[in-house]
């Protein structure tokens, strides 16, 4: 059982509450992981009653939720929200809320997620700490904040010198949901509580590492938010520099959150830098143009309502790095994420070099395929291990098969990751939260390409929605051989 708080979601109204938080939090509920103090205050600027705002969740819920609601649960649920409207440009809804939070219906610890336009964070955490919300007189102040955490290194760190104004970096959560993924916490059980697989993790076995992101959908109502991200900040520099973070960070000394967060933030500045004259080597963007996913026909990205007919945006990115340390010197780590591709996928694929003498040359037999390690995280959770063995019959030929090890069966209950991060957030647990340090290395490697593709304002490289990226990519792969990994079974 949870230790008991109010809970001040700022952005009630918006998608991010509506489709992750309040189904996440009715979860929480149903395992009966909410202690019964728990109070949630969902702030919005739309007019709503409480009786109102409770029929609005539950019509939420009955969309959202990954099991059938049970009207008893859901009826203790939404007892416990109360709706706060109040414009957080208004310096009098602070002092609104500051005044409701003192009524003894409101346990003292305080998590404020802010679920708002990034632009809104500094502003909002000062509203806090100047009515006095963020003191902690006996009682805990958290604040829990979405990514982007900025839009460039430089705005990175003009966020984050505003707000440790007024925050300690313990009261601050940085959420990746991507780190709540039982899959990608089990990219860290798969190598720690696994002798087997360390012997082989390091630059004398392991030739490349590819780690992917992809996506079906478009920008869809999106542009606001997309025009000014484009797919590098949206994903890579995130979710997928974290991913990479994990596969290659050394064994910390503990699970502990600084401990694990330390061993992270050393491969992040391990990362070579890209100079920006080596940019077009090492990364590549392109934009989806029309085409047919699913069979149906779906518009380029200039036609998205509200994107610039002339917009340059990137809705694919790609980038080749190296890990300068003593395990990863010289070993390309390809990252890439799309919109529009053939497939939702996200993945680790580890390629291992080939065996350094070809034993079965005089038989005839084709140089054996290389084997890989996938780690499947979405959308199916598995472990694949490819190799290869002789085919069945008297002729010495060899095929790559598949040992697949699904990390979820059909009894296993569905979880989200929002579910796990709030109960962490709530529990006090930061070890899945960003610390600054972090985000600050993660954007030091992507600044420099960054900063060239806003010098070319001129021209993007197009793909067509529901194909797979264009043949020029390749020109960031080290070896001739190298390709992108498409599909979980030998290829």
């Amino acid at each position: 059982m949870t230790e008991s708080c109010t809970l001040i979601i700022f952005g009630a109204t918006g998608n991010l509450a509506q489709l992750k938080l309040f189904p996440a939090l009715y979860h929480l509920e149903s395992a009966g992981l909410l202690a019964p103090p728990i109070r949630i205050v969902c702030s919005g600027r739309r007019e709503y009653s409480q009786e109102a705002w409770r029929e609005h969740v539950l019509e939420i819920l009955e969309q959202q939720a990954h099991d059938p609601i049970v009207p008893e649960i859901c009826e203790t649920f939404c007892q416990r929200m109360d709706y706060f409207r109040g414009d957080l440009a208004d310096a009098a809804t602070f002092e609104r809320l500051s005044a409701l939070l003192k009524a003894p219906e409101f346990p003292d610890n305080h998590v404020f997620y802010v679920s708002l336009p990034p632009a809104n964070y500094g502003g909002t955490i000062e509203m806090l700490d100047r009515h006095n919300m963020l003191a902690e007189n006996g009682a805990w102040r958290r604040v829990v904040i979405e990514k982007p955490f900025g839009y460039s290194l430089e705005s990175a760190q003009n966020l984050q010198r505003k707000i440790s104004r007024h925050l300690r970096e313990d009261q601050t959560y940085r959420i990746d949901h991507y780190m709540g993924k039982a899959m990608v916490q089990n990219v860290l059980v798969s190598r720690f509580a696994n002798l087997m697989l360390e012997p082989l993790w390091s630059r004398d076995y392991i030739d490349h590492v590819q780690i992917t992101r992809t996506e079906t959908l478009g920008v869809g109502d999106r542009a606001g938010f997309y025009e000014g991200t484009g797919a590098l900040r949206d994903m890579l520099q995130s979710h997928l520099m974290q991913l990479m973070s994990l596969v290659a960070m050394e064994p910390p000394v503990s699970m502990d959150a600084d401990d694990l967060r330390d061993e992270k933030v050393k491969v992040l500045k391990s990362v070579r830098p890209i100079h920006p004259s080596a940019v077009h080597s090492h990364a590549y963007r392109a934009q989806y143009s029309s085409g047919h996913i699913d069979g149906q026909n779906v518009p380029a990205y200039l036609d998205e309502p509200d994107v610039d007919g002339q917009s340059v945006t990137e809705t694919y990115a790609a980038l080749r790095l190296y890990i300068d340390n003593w395990r990863w010197r010289d070993v390309p780590f390809y990252l890439r994420t799309g919109k529009r591709m053939p497939e939702a996928r996200t993945m680790v694929a580890i390629c291992f070099k080939q065996p350094p003498k070809h034993f079965f040359r005089s038989a005839h037999i084709d140089r054996p395929p290389p084997n890989w390690l996938i780690m499947s995280i979405t959308p199916e959770e598995s472990l694949r291990l490819e190799i290869s063995v002789k085919e069945p019959g008297l002729e010495m030929k060899t095929r790559q098969i598949s040992l697949d090890a699904p990390f979820r069966c059909e009894h296993h209950a569905q979880t989200d990751a929002y579910e796990g991060l709030l109960l962490d957030v709530i529990e006090g647990d930061r070890s899945l939260f960003l610390r600054y340090d972090e985000v600050e290395w993660a954007w030091r490697i992507v600044d420099p390409v960054l900063g060239v593709w806003a010098s070319e304002r001129d021209f993007v490289p197009k793909y067509s929605a529901g194909q797979w990226e264009p043949d020029e990519v390749s020109r960031i792969f080290d070896k001739a051989h190298h390709h992108w990994r498409h599909l979980l079974d030998p290829e």
